[in-house]
């Protein structure tokens, strides 16, 4: 039996099964063999791997994957996010490498990726997918473009990457898990966990044999293999929905992960800016020799989370080595000047001087 008759064998039994206190340990368990499978297929076709794809050098401060059908105006939208020049038509497949650009926001140099246009099928590998997911794998943010017109775009293409094991908008599970050499599957769940201990454990059994598994939060069952699997990834993503002005009539809300833009006319460009800014959690650090003035025009560029021991590192790692202290000025700053240790988290808008030996 092949693995896509497997998969269909086994996703006709779920349907067939009735959801109850009583089955769900069983169905648990089902749908814990098909993840499996699919991943199994996906390895088998190349598809969902990581890898260099189209061989791509990211640059810059972070890299930014544009997602979205042939034809839907990526190009154009590059073109007004960068300096890059893609070629614009009005026919599909207009773009079939990777064109990069960069695009400057904030003191911060962002490069932007524009994929080829995806298409049903990707996430096993069909046309440029493979290469397509390899890449969306490893950005640190993904730009969703779909046209205003047709809506069923964004379901279709979030359906495709969760198919590859990328995760937008989401935090991964809190699931923590310890290999041993005997004992059998141990679960410990909290108490807003949901998913009970029975159908933990028959999920685990289709990836180990002996663990020890602490569960935080609400995990479901879901999460749970995506925990297992151990080959999903987790991006922010921003949608942007194109080609409003050619349909004035659409309501479509927005929010902190969604804007309305025209790439044609401009329109919506400077908000889309500052909501990938946004979503890319980035943190500016102005640097002040001792005794001299901050310099305000070239901030070093961190991830959110970092410390001063990150921006030793970023500068060069015998900052690290002779380090004494810190003075920092700004929003992490109890006052100004303030001095600090190796591991005092900063944030963005810092001014700090490195004192060394």
């Amino acid at each position: 039996m092949d693995i896509d008759e497997e998969i269909r064998q086994l996703e006709e039994e779920i349907q067939k099964t009735k959801y109850n206190k009583a089955t769900q340990h069983h169905i648990g368990k089902l749908k814990a063999k098909i993840a499996r499978l699919k991943d199994e297929k996906m390895k088998q076709k190349g598809g969902g791997g990581g890898g260099a794809g189209f061989g791509i050098k990211k640059t810059g401060d972070a890299t930014v994957g544009m997602v979205g059908f042939p034809s839907v105006g990526k190009s154009t939208l590059l073109n007004r996010l960068t300096n890059a020049e893609s070629k614009t038509g009005s026919y599909d497949f207009t773009t079939t490498s990777v064109i990069p650009g960069v695009m400057e926001y904030g003191g911060c140099k962002i490069q932007i990726l524009d994929l080829p246009g995806i298409i049903s099928g990707a996430s096993e590998g069909k046309g440029e997918g493979r290469k397509i997911i390899s890449i969306a794998r490893v950005v640190d943010l993904l730009l969703i473009m779909v046209d205003a017109g047709d809506m069923s775009q964004l379901d279709f293409i979030k359906k495709e990457l969760h198919r590859a094991g990328i995760r937008i908008n989401q935090k991964a599970p809190d699931v923590t898990v310890k290999k041993k050499d005997r004992g059998g599957i141990s679960v410990e769940l909290s108490r807003n966990a949901k998913i009970d201990e029975d159908t933990a454990r028959n999920i685990a059994q289709e990836y180990l044999i002996n663990a020890d598994i602490v569960i935080r939060g609400n995990v479901d069952e879901e999460k749970l293999i995506d925990a297992l699997s151990g080959n999903r990834v987790y991006i922010p993503a921003v949608t942007a929905i194109n080609k409003i002005d050619l349909h004035p009539e659409k309501e479509i809300g927005e929010d902190e992960k969604t804007v309305m833009i025209s790439a044609r006319t401009g329109l919506g460009i400077e908000k889309l800016k500052e909501r990938i800014f946004e979503s890319l959690s980035l943190v500016r650090i102005y640097m002040k020799p001792e005794g001299g003035d901050a310099d305000m025009e070239h901030p070093l560029v961190l991830k959110k989370g970092a410390d001063i021991e990150d921006v030793c590192r970023k500068i060069h790692r015998e900052f690290v080595k002779n380090f004494r202290y810190a003075l920092v000025w700004g929003p992490s700053a109890s006052f100004p000047g303030q001095r600090v240790g190796m591991h005092h988290a900063v944030m963005d808008g810092d001014v700090v001087t490195i004192v060394t030996r």
